[in-house]
């Protein structure tokens, strides 16, 4: 069976999968950066349908892997400046599909310069955003919900479309 990445525009119906990926405590504690209660369903509905669904400025992806949701990416503002984030299900985690979809995702958003912010021991992250020609650039300290500390977190920056 031929691997099949696709992106398509996120839609309501997604966000419930989007959801359950999220609970996954190995996931949150990587992520880092979460929000602070990552099981109130409630809240994380309202603000991916009300933030990132609905704003001109967000470009939110689903992932399909031969027809099945895999995970997200999206481009938002923050700060002034134009951000990457993206989400995989740990089932499919160091299969290259991150990096397949940031990949094709940075073909469709083509706002240059464009930062990713990961946390200093996701080295899995790291490694997606280099193999997508992003350059750290610099590291910044951050209170992260998921571990209840402040850690340190590495900027990554892409220049060029």
């Amino acid at each position: 069976m031929k691997n099949e990445l696709i992106l398509k525009p996120t839609k309501v119906s997604d966000l419930e999968l989007f959801f359950d990926f999220q609970l996954d405590q190995e996931a949150n504690y990587l992520a880092a950066f979460t929000s602070k209660d990552s099981t109130d369903k409630t809240a994380y509905l309202k603000k991916m349908t009300n933030y990132l669904l609905n704003d001109p400025a967000v470009n939110m992806r689903t992932i399909f892997l031969n027809d099945s949701i895999v995970g997200s990416v999206a481009k938002f503002e923050m700060h002034g400046d134009t951000e990457i984030t993206y989400w995989i299900d740990k089932a499919f985690w160091g299969k290259g599909i991150a990096t397949k979809a940031l990949s094709h995702f940075l073909e469709i958003e083509n706002t240059r310069p464009i930062f990713g912010r990961v946390a200093f021991d996701n080295i899995g992250s790291q490694q997606v955003l280099e193999k997508c020609g992003f350059v750290k650039i610099g590291q910044d300290k951050g209170f992260a919900n998921a571990r209840q500390a402040e850690i340190e977190e590495f900027i990554y920056k892409l220049e060029k479309a």
